[in-house]
């Protein structure tokens, strides 16, 4: 009894010790979004005196910030719709029809996880460019499609090997196409694992600076997560309201979770085990 109750301290106190490490850095930021510059100034550590929501409508207001919301929004909503369009076709073909190189795309998949964006910025960059899809939302949504289509691949590629292959037989033997089965069968059977997917990649393509600088260089064309840095200038250093602004910047992601947070656990287990 004393040791299992040792080891649920064992487990208990490292967890404890990671969730205070994840929460503490938004109470800050929450905390000094509601203080003047001077109480900043004088103590960055004190709690504040006062919920002054000056400051955030002052980060709402000062830069566009609604803005550079939309096109986040926009830029984000499309980008998942593709990636999820595609990396399901792609995970249904490579997990169950067979046909000559699929094991060779599949490597190729997994082999592009471990290629760092900043190998292929330059070339990416140029090659829109070339295109003329610099500073326009099809050229940001393609390059988001271009950077994590392979993680969404390998995603569902992974959880279609689990779904047994009497299921897809049996739909073509009532009849259905290919792409019957797909839409009909698979893709039902995936939304778990498409929920998860879909969430990771808006948190990726949302939280996203580097690309949307490169694809995104004009001022009004700005997403969110760029245009929050526009609130620290040379010359200008006011940290409440750049405090207020990264959390306008966080405030989307934490309500997707706190509402999805089951599904997203059920979605990236759901995969795990065949049957």
């Amino acid at each position: 009894m004393a040791g299992r109750r040792l080891t649920k301290w064992f487990v208990a106190v490292p967890m404890a010790a990671l969730a205070l490490a994840t929460v503490y850095p938004l109470l800050f930021t929450a905390n000094v979004a509601m203080k003047t510059r001077r109480e900043y100034v004088l103590d960055r550590f004190s709690l504040s005196g006062a919920l002054r929501w000056e400051n955030i409508a002052s980060a709402w207001t000062s830069v566009g910030m609604s803005r550079y919301f939309l096109n986040s929004a926009i830029v984000v909503t499309c980008s998942v719709a593709l990636l999820l369009l595609f990396g399901s076709m792609a995970g249904f073909a490579l997990a169950r029809l067979r046909f000559r190189g699929s094991s060779v795309l599949f490597l190729g998949c997994l082999a592009a996880l471990f290629i760092p964006f900043q190998v292929i910025m330059i070339p990416l960059t140029r090659v829109m460019a070339d295109a003329g899809l610099v500073d326009t939302y099809p050229g940001l949504v393609l390059a988001y499609v271009a950077q994590f289509l392979p993680f969404t691949v390998f995603l569902m590629t992974s959880y279609y090997s689990t779904v047994p292959a009497e299921i897809v037989d049996a739909a073509r033997i009532d009849g259905n196409t290919l792409y019957g089965v797909y839409w009909r069968i698979m893709l039902p059977l995936g939304r778990p694992a498409l929920l998860s997917v879909g969430v990771l990649n808006a948190l990726f393509c949302w939280n996203d600076v580097l690309i949307s600088l490169l694809m995104m260089p004009s001022a009004e064309n700005r997403t969110l997560m760029v245009g929050v840095t526009s609130l620290r200038g040379q010359y200008s250093d006011d940290i409440p309201v750049f405090a207020s602004g990264v959390l306008i910047a966080a405030v989307p992601v934490l309500v997707v979770y706190l509402f999805l947070q089951r599904q997203i656990a059920d979605g990236v287990t759901a995969g795990a085990t065949k049957g």
